[in-house]
């Protein structure tokens, strides 16, 4: 008893929330549906990480087209765009 006392004070010098038996069973509970609303959370950040990947990967492909068309000369564009043409 003396022990839980002591903790309680301890926890409030410092601004730490009180704690009783019943907050603490209560807490375990809760923390079931935490980890699987975090889990959730977890699972929609990484989908949304690989889809803003990927985006990012097609426009530096893109930026890299566009910065070899805007530097190089008319001719060898011309030429790889004929080149193209025939492919078909």
């Amino acid at each position: 008893m003396m022990g839980g006392i002591l903790k309680m004070s301890i926890r409030a010098k410092h601004g730490l929330p009180l704690e009783d038996r019943h907050s603490r069973r209560n807490r375990h509970r809760g923390d079931a549906e935490t980890d699987l609303e975090a889990q959730r959370k977890i699972d929609l950040l990484s989908t949304e990480n690989e889809r803003l990947t990927g985006q990012i990967g097609r426009l530096e492909e893109r930026l890299r087209v566009l910065e070899r068309i805007a530097t190089d000369p008319a001719e060898r564009v011309a030429r790889e765009i004929d080149e193209l043409r025939s492919q078909d």
